[in-house]
């Protein structure tokens, strides 16, 4: 294959949760190897990270869609077909997380997780895959966890959505794969997000947590960039339902 099998160049990419972390580094790598970025997000007056992948040279739109609308979360794809053209790269990275003792989780919580964190994952896979397959190519990236493999502690819905996700990337990829369409998945470690910041400021947890990654360390939000480049790229054309760990060695030991 001749050229650089990195290169997104003339490749459209759409990616939820986007606006920090690390969707927000995950998005500005897509850019940086030179594909065009469609940003799912609830809030169209958040244009920071647009104007930093514009600055780049790449075209970007803001796609309106909230996670707890499921009808925005329907249309979302035809509206970045519809502004951009085409699309050759689905990143599925939005999520929430709620914590409470098993016996106390509420109901309320679980339906809200296993909505934004599966379901609507499920709908952008469709979606995506109703634009991919019948043109014979395309990637779907979904952002799985530590928990699609463990249990966890106090996060029963969050650990079941990405057990989901993991078994959603599986699925999918063993009917679109032969039409090539790849479905891979991201297994973020510990990163150092908002989303662990309770864990961070925990002097004992935090300790904890770095003494059991063979790297030494909270991994961060660019520590993304090289995967999602590499499952979005031609150089993971023979890769289907692969659960890609980005996690300095936490699952190997």
């Amino acid at each position: 294959m001749e050229g650089n099998l990195f290169d997104l160049s003339g490749q459209t990419a759409a990616i939820s949760g986007a606006t920090r972390g690390i969707g927000r580094s995950m998005a500005l790598a897509l850019a940086e190897a030179g594909a065009d970025v469609a940003l799912l997000q609830r809030s169209p007056a958040q244009t920071a990270l647009k104007a930093e992948i514009e600055a780049l040279g790449r075209k970007c739109v803001i796609i309106p869609c909230d996670m707890d609308d499921l009808e925005q979360v329907k249309d979302a794809v035809p509206q970045v077909v519809q502004q951009l053209g085409k699309l050759d790269i689905l990143v599925n990275n939005a999520g929430i997380q709620r914590r409470s003792p098993s016996l106390d989780f509420s109901e309320a919580d679980w339906d809200d997780v296993l909505r934004v964190n599966l379901k609507t994952v499920w709908i952008l896979c469709q979606q995506a895959g109703r634009h991919m397959v019948p043109r014979g190519s395309g990637k779907i990236i979904n952002t799985a966890s530590l928990l699609s493999f463990q249990g966890g502690f106090t996060v029963p819905a969050y650990a079941a959505a990405k057990g989901g996700v993991a078994q959603l990337t599986k699925a999918l990829s063993n009917e679109w794969a032969k039409h090539g369409v790849n479905v891979n998945a991201i297994v973020p470690g510990y990163i150092a997000t908002e989303m662990n910041e309770a864990l961070m400021n925990d002097p004992v947890r935090s300790v904890q947590i770095i003494d059991r990654i063979p790297a030494g360390r909270w991994g961060n939000p660019d520590d993304m960039k090289g995967a999602v480049v590499f499952l979005a790229s031609a150089a993971s054309n023979y890769i289907h339902g692969h659960l890609l760990a980005v996690d300095g060695g936490w699952l190997s030991r």
